[in-house]
């Protein structure tokens, strides 16, 4: 995931992306249900560019599958309708959403971006006993039952790239931070990241964890710089494209790993293709051929990038596949289970003898931070610009990773005064 801040309201919807939306199947078979799956998730604001393209992204998978007759539980045929709900990425807002969609729209399953959003429905959402997902699991706690995240880990993936990193680049032996200082994204994931280079051998050399008012990064820049680093590690910032634009411009000529790079088009039209050749990074585009390797475990990535950058040619992001990838998750369980119903997809998705990450590899686990394994981990795809193209250079073992060194994670997150049990 990355922060873009740009008006999505020049997005293909209309200028009422508001609480409250839905996509209806493109072909509506007479005979079969219609099960409904909520969306609350931003759709307007900064946070849009982790939600809205996530809603396209289900909405293309909901009319394919709806097109090809729907999905069969049970003895039940079902068609697939997308709820929406615009919170902004406001508490309030999104606790409204939560209860509309399950008590007015009745929806099976509600997704979720993560963060403070989550944190306000989470009481409500554990008295009705409904499935809810995030993309964050440290928002995962002792009690939260019904929270799960089987897509995106953030941020324990993003030890593979320094690692990754480390065995390509042995030379790289220093390493500096720059990142927002938000505990939801850019403290989790320096923790990771500093966790990450102190296994790999890597001295970090100075940490930059500034606001969110910051215009201005030349200055935090320069100042890093000034410690000859090896490395430039932006974590996951919100800032991604400005700090590439200064490390351009003052000649920064080390190694560059960052958890997203969304838009690098962008950023490449506003340094250059050399200049951000070589950049690290963990999300891959869907046309990458290993996604076509076996043990992936979402239904033809390559068609549907194509069918996502046809319908919404600027609009991708690293939520354009994950909303779906849940959504994936949740029919398979659905089909385990026999039901619609949450508790019952819930007890099969977590019972499952050999769950399905999206990368292959997939086994639950979280209890060591967060006091519940319902964080679903396994491969992560490293991921590195080659002539102004991502491409995936391998895939790396995440739950091996934590089986050696989660004490170590745990040490840096207790550091940085996160929430560990």
């Amino acid at each position: 995931m990355t922060m873009k801040r740009r008006d999505f309201l020049k997005m293909s919807v209309t200028g009422a992306v508001v609480a409250g939306t839905s996509t209806l199947p493109t072909n509506v078979f007479a005979a079969n249900k219609t099960v409904k799956i909520g969306m609350n998730i931003p759709m307007t604001g900064d946070y849009a560019p982790w939600g809205l393209p996530g809603l396209y992204g289900c909405q293309i998978v909901a009319n394919d599958i709806n097109k090809a007759g729907g999905i069969k539980i049970d003895s039940k045929k079902y068609n697939i309708e997308i709820v929406a709900y615009d919170h902004g990425y406001d508490t309030e807002k999104a606790v409204q959403g939560y209860k509309k969609l399950v008590l007015q729209d009745h929806v099976k399953m509600v997704m979720m971006l993560g963060g403070s959003t989550v944190a306000s429905v989470l009481p409500w959402a554990q008295r009705k006993k409904m499935l809810t997902t995030t993309l964050l699991p440290s928002d995962i706690t002792p009690k939260s039952d019904y929270l799960i995240a089987t897509c995106e880990t953030h941020p324990v993936y993003n030890v593979t790239g320094v690692e990754w990193l480390a065995e390509n680049h042995p030379d790289a032996k220093t390493a500096v931070i720059v990142t927002n200082n938000d505990a939801e994204y850019g403290l989790q994931s320096a923790a990771t990241y500093k966790a990450a280079f102190e296994v790999a051998g890597i001295k970090v050399v100075d940490v930059n964890l500034h606001g969110f008012d910051v215009t201005d990064f030349a200055p935090i820049v320069s100042s890093v710089l000034a410690k000859k680093p090896d490395i430039f590690c932006m974590a996951t910032s919100f800032y991604v494209t400005p700090l590439m634009e200064q490390l351009y411009h003052q000649g920064f000529n080390g190694k560059i790993i960052s958890c997203t790079l969304d838009y690098y088009d962008e950023i490449i039209a506003k340094t250059s293709k050399e200049f951000v050749n070589g950049t690290i990074f963990q999300f891959p585009d869907f046309d990458d051929p290993a996604l076509q390797q076996k043990g992936i475990n979402f239904p033809d990535p390559a068609g549907f990038d194509a069918k996502f950058r046809k319908s919404h040619p600027n609009d991708w992001s690293a939520v354009a596949w994950e909303y779906p990838a849940v959504l994936y998750n949740w029919i398979q369980g659905a089909k385990n289970a026999g039901s619609v119903e949450p508790t019952a997809v819930l007890k099969a998705i977590k019972g499952a003898k050999n769950p399905e990450f999206i990368f292959g590899g997939g086994r639950w686990w979280g209890s060591q931070l967060w006091g519940q394994d319902n964080a679903l981990v396994g491969r992560w795809p490293v991921v590195v610009i080659e002539n102004g193209k991502a491409r995936i250079k391998e895939y790396r073992d995440v739950p091996a990773w934590l089986d050696k060194n989660q004490k170590v994670l745990v040490k840096h997150m207790k550091a940085m005064k996160l929430r560990t049990i």
